[in-house]
């Protein structure tokens, strides 16, 4: 019993940056074919769409953070707490990256035909990051709150 913990106190220390590093893949997938396909549609301005294809690569950045922030003493006693932070945390923001990539995949799509519209059309996108932002920043407040 005492090596089943231990084992989830492992799976759920490399959770957050596992799950979102899988997360942001998608995301920056789903937008880098939208870039792709608005580049071929377009004569200037490639650059704006490889920066928001990239922008779900932050949830990697975020898991790094949590990753780093969970205790690294995993004992029988804070391994369930680890555990069901990473998990949820890694679930949290990988649901985060791969709607964020969604949204950037249509404001791509909307802004090369309509390029007065780049701006405002990133506000879904930039909001689906403040969940990440509340995940990442709620998994820290509760990683100093575990047993060491």
């Amino acid at each position: 019993m005492e090596m089943t913990m231990l084992v989830l106190g492992w799976i759920g220390l490399y959770s957050p940056l596992a799950l979102g590093a899988i997360g942001s893949m998608i995301g920056c997938l789903r937008g880098g074919m939208a870039a792709c396909g608005a580049m071929l549609e377009v004569e200037r301005g490639y650059g704006r769409f490889v920066g928001v294809a990239a922008m779900p690569s932050s949830q990697t950045i975020y898991g790094i953070v949590v990753t780093m922030t969970l205790p690294a003493a995993i004992t029988p006693e804070n391994s369930p707490g680890i555990f069901v932070l990473g998990v949820m945390c890694g679930a949290a923001l990988t649901c985060s990256a791969m709607a964020q990539g969604a949204a950037c995949a249509s404001a791509i799509n909307a802004s090369k035909s309509k390029p007065e519209v780049f701006g405002v059309s990133l506000a879904p996108a930039a909001l689906i990051e403040g969940f990440a932002v509340f995940a990442f920043v709620f998994a820290l407040v509760l990683a100093g709150r575990l047993p060491q």
